[in-house]
């Protein structure tokens, strides 16, 4: 494939490779997220809807679009009664992921997320001497805090199909239980012990019941921190092959009595297959005499066979 590209110097949108390159979100969700995002400042604010409406997107594509970049972090919505007790819906479409906490936060004019860090090069010289390290107990961390617990199983030879499923799963628990709302990046993260459940034989329905039964009734602080504890604390164990099976061995013939040969000789017994008289040494022994008179009657003294003339 051939690929000829100039880069625009005016009316051009900024447009981030996680967003054209994001693997879940469809072609319409993508163009509706940068159109949006190309709005001039001074627009007015209309609902996603009316701007999928201009795209010529409408019905089902434009909620399987909406629902996309719900789902990824990208869209978040806030149903609220005004003062006249009708209900608004006020939306935020975002070019980046952002979990509720962060979504809530732009939506009241503060960061939504920290500015990245200054390269080292870039910073200003500290001011000041060294300070002194507090004496005493350890400063407290968040409890389940995701750096102190063990790492996931390797996710190598988990299959895509099961990833994509586990991701899905720790996305919708954000319907169960708020406090377990996750980002995009986040479900990823743990996506591979989540799938490790599902290669053990745990349908999606009992994960997301193991994850969202007994939660903690003072709130969750750490939704990663908490589900990467659960994950692997609750993990169940490998079912054990089942054995293939033994093919059925024929019933051995009962064993027949012993009888008493009718044959000439001392009296002595044997056990017939089937309803013999005679031993097999006397059959035997009846047969080769039987044979020696056939033979002896067919041939002639001269040891030739007469002529039937």
């Amino acid at each position: 494939m051939l690929r000829h590209a100039i880069a625009p110097i005016r009316r051009y949108t900024k447009a981030s490779h996680d967003v054209v390159r994001h693997s879940r979100l469809n072609s319409d969700a993508k163009i509706l997220l940068l159109y949006v995002q190309g709005l001039p400042e001074g627009a007015d604010p209309r609902p996603l809807s009316e701007h999928a409406g201009r795209l010529g997107m409408k019905g089902r594509a434009y909620q399987k679009a909406k629902q996309l970049l719900t789902e990824c972090g990208y869209l978040h919505e806030w149903r609220e009664q005004g003062a006249r007790g009708r209900w608004v819906t006020e939306q935020l479409l975002a070019n980046v992921t952002l979990t509720r906490e962060e979504a809530t936060r732009a939506r009241e004019g503060e960061p939504a997320v920290a500015a990245p860090p200054v390269p080292p090069s870039e910073r200003p010289p500290t001011v000041g001497g060294p300070g002194e390290r507090p004496v005493g107990d350890s400063p407290q961390k968040e409890e389940l805090e995701e750096k102190n617990l063990p790492h996931p199983p390797p996710e190598d030879d988990t299959p895509l199909a099961d990833l994509a499923e586990a991701e899905g799963v720790l996305l919708s628990l954000r319907y169960v239980n708020r406090d377990l709302l996750l980002g995009v990046r986040e479900a990823r993260l743990l996506a591979g012990a989540a799938a490790e459940w599902l290669r053990r034989g745990v349908s999606a329905a009992d994960l997301r019941r193991a994850l969202t039964t007994g939660l903690p009734t003072d709130g969750i602080r750490s939704a990663v921190g908490f589900l990467r504890h659960r994950l692997l604390q609750k993990l169940p164990a490998t079912k054990a092959p089942t054995p293939a099976p033994q093919p059925e061995r024929p019933a051995a013939p009962p064993r027949r009595n012993l009888v008493t040969c009718q044959g000439p000789g001392s009296e002595h017994v044997f056990r017939p297959r089937a309803d013999e008289t005679h031993c097999l040494r006397c059959r035997t022994t009846a047969a080769y005499e039987a044979t020696l008179q056939q033979w002896g009657q067919g041939f002639s003294p001269g040891g030739t066979r007469p002529s039937s003339a």
